[in-house]
């Protein structure tokens, strides 16, 4: 067996580095794509890559980060939502415009701008589906549910809004809104947010 070069390897990092990484990310792609970002484990990613789990960790280290990575998000999504679980539910209507609007207006908003459009307008509308369904839904839903089998719906509309947002103001470029100082949005969205998340529903909700 020929030696391999090990100047300036650090010890433990295995050759080839950058395919491994590359055959992860894709393993990644395609798998939070069709299964989703609940059912797609580490180990699924690992299996696909053809890597050992171990690895996978070592380069992403959650799942939340690894998905950050495979969507080329600039943040990693609990980074951003994690802090909203301190937040008393009757205030999130107010707390994740307040949370968000400043993120995307930042220097770190315009590469997570790209990636939404990205999903959003090109081929990986799964993964977008995904990053709302099992990120940003998941994360709220189990707070509002009241009554019982609502907490999906609520999310649902809330993101909806946001998203509706995002594509306004910063893909499609609408006017005011696209010029309109944050603390502004946040007032005139915050009410709606939180009606959605708290307030009374129409009889028969879908569940």
């Amino acid at each position: 067996m020929s030696a391999e070069p090990t100047g300036g390897r650090r010890p433990g990092r295995p050759s080839g580095a950058s395919g491994s990484r590359d055959r992860i990310l894709a393993s990644a792609r395609e798998l939070f794509a069709r299964n989703g970002f609940a059912n797609t484990s580490m180990r699924a990613v690992a299996s696909g890559a053809g890597v050992d789990a171990a690895l996978v960790h070592h380069y992403f280290g959650t799942k939340q980060q690894l998905f950050a990575a495979a969507t080329e998000l600039p943040v990693d999504p609990m980074v951003v939502l994690g802090p909203l679980r301190e937040t008393p539910v009757d205030q999130l209507g107010r707390a994740l415009p307040e949370l968000l609007l400043p993120l995307w207006d930042s220097q770190s908003g315009t590469g997570l701008i790209a990636a939404m459009r990205s999903m959003l307008t090109g081929t990986e509308v799964p993964l977008a589906r995904s990053f709302f369904r099992d990120i940003v839904v998941a994360e709220l839903s189990q707070r509002i549910d009241e009554p019982d089998g609502t907490g999906v719906l609520r999310a649902e509309f809330a993101a909806s809004q946001l998203m509706g947002i995002v594509v306004a103001r910063y893909i499609v470029g609408l006017e005011p809104l696209a010029s309109m100082p944050g603390e502004q949005i946040v007032d005139m969205i915050a009410p709606t947010l939180q009606r959605y998340l708290t307030g009374d529903l129409p009889e028969g909700p879908a569940r």
